[in-house]
């Protein structure tokens, strides 16, 4: 009887593998998003074998990051009739393997850039030998802030979203009503964009005032489309059990309760960076993400880069990411020839 060959994820296990084995790595991506897998295939391509550690469930998230919760993708290039999230991710993995990309399913719960090489430890091996390698790019993402609300998981990505942007022009959106909450430059600006398709949008803000720019706020109160709703809180995501269709709202000043009518909720009380990682060991922004060159992927320490959303707090799109993952692969082969 033929035995099936052992999976790549299985014979990273600790089952299989030795607690002591050591492993040293050229370049070593943490991440499976875009970002991630675009750096993997340029450098594979570059005949630099990259090993990426996509993850289990990382940051809550599958292997494939953020994408893969996203249902219709319809503004990456060169797919003019869309697909989902997770058929992205998939053709981006096909490609960095085919390459020769070393993928292994395992998440790294800590890293040392403090010495070279650099050493990191996967969940399964923290009390053993470090692995190590030459340069690390962190692509590790962000997550959107939710907030748990009763019925958000039945109704995510059935009418409920965190980015305008890629969802806002899905057909169960467009004519109909809308909701955003939050009170920021991100909530005004969603709003904004989500009048190209909503019929009408309101904004739940749970204070008595817009915490947004002045120009921000300007545009939002001066378009007809929007309706800002103060002192307002969501209190439940209702539906029909498929699709959204209405939110269960408070008015924190008066505690009356009532159903408003919509078909979608954005949040946009923003994102939280993976970079836990590496926190203390580069230079992050205020709002945490990884600080890098400008025009570059490169970070406070030399051999280190950022690419995606873990660096990225402005565009957060797939191609942008895609784009930052090209960065870090050119600048860390740079990095490796001139160490050579």
């Amino acid at each position: 009887m033929l035995l099936k060959p052992l999976t790549r994820s299985f014979r990273s296990s600790p089952l299989f593998q030795s607690p002591k084995r050591m492993v040293h790595h050229r370049v070593t991506i943490i991440g499976s998003g875009p970002a991630a897998h675009t750096a993997a295939i340029y450098l594979a391509r570059a005949e630099i074998k990259p090993t990426m550690y996509e993850g289990m469930f990382a940051n809550g998230v599958a292997a494939g990051g953020q994408l893969t919760t996203t249902t219709d993708i319809e503004n990456f290039p060169g797919f003019p009739e869309g697909m989902s999230g997770s058929e992205l991710m998939d053709r981006m993995k096909k490609q960095s393997e085919r390459f020769g990309t070393d993928i292994i399913t395992e998440t790294v719960a800590k890293v040392d850039v403090t010495s070279r090489p650099f050493k990191f430890w996967t969940e399964f091996n923290e009390d053993a030998e470090p692995n190590t390698t030459d340069a690390l790019i962190l692509a590790t993402g962000a997550s959107a802030k939710r907030m748990n609300l009763p019925g958000e998981e039945t109704y995510w990505q059935q009418g409920i979203s965190a980015c305008a942007v890629c969802d806002g022009a899905v057909p169960i959106f467009r004519n109909k009503p809308l909701a955003v909450i939050g009170g920021g430059d991100s909530a005004c600006e969603e709003a904004c964009f989500l009048t190209k398709y909503g019929s009408k949008i309101y904004m739940l803000v749970r204070k008595d005032h817009l915490r947004a720019s002045t120009i921000m706020q300007r545009r939002a109160e001066k378009n007809e489309k929007i309706e800002i709703l103060y002192n307002t809180v969501a209190l439940e995501a209702k539906g029909d059990g498929k699709f959204l269709n209405a939110l269960r709202i408070k008015n924190v000043q008066t505690n009356e309760e009532s159903d408003l009518p919509v078909n979608g909720l954005f949040y946009a009380i923003g994102h939280t960076p993976a970079t836990s990682l590496l926190a203390g060991q580069v230079d992050l922004h205020e709002n945490g993400y990884v600080k890098t060159v400008p025009g570059s992927a490169l970070t406070s320490v030399p051999g280190v880069f950022a690419a995606g959303d873990v660096q990225d707090s402005r565009y957060r799109q797939a191609v942008t990411s895609a784009g930052s993952g090209c960065m870090a692969a050119l600048d860390a082969e740079k990095f490796l020839a001139e160490q050579e």
